[in-house]
């Protein structure tokens, strides 16, 4: 149990600290490139999705892949989405945020799923 509670911190934060790093790097090519705003948000969010996937493929191991993978898509999701409100000052929840939770959930335990059968299987 309690390894298993550790793999989905290790998974939630690795997704997290890609998340921010991913959406730091887009920033910065914002800035210099003058993308379009509305490039912006789409973007973002596939970051995220790539990033709670990473998490997962990194850090989760063993078994029950598929809910391990859903509670820290969930965490990361849930976190991220406060984090980058505190960091616009400014928070509104709506359905694009019941969206996110349910992107954040479904590449988790996608991702969940695969690490666990691909470390099976190596």
């Amino acid at each position: 149990m309690r390894k298993n509670i550790f793999q989905i911190v290790k998974a939630a934060a690795a997704a997290i600290i890609f998340s921010l790093v991913f959406v730091l790097i887009f920033t910065l090519i914002v800035q210099l490139c003058s993308l379009p705003s509305g490039a912006v948000k789409p973007t973002t969010q596939v970051f995220k999705v790539i990033a709670v996937a990473a998490g997962g493929l990194i850090f989760i191991r063993g078994d029950k892949g598929l809910l391990k993978g859903l509670i820290y898509g969930l965490i990361a999701v849930i976190i991220n989405y406060f984090l980058f409100a505190l960091i616009a000052h400014s928070i509104s929840i709506s359905w694009k945020f019941a969206l996110e939770l349910v992107l954040g959930a479904a590449a988790g335990a996608i991702s969940g799923v695969i690490a666990v059968n691909v470390k099976k299987s190596a």
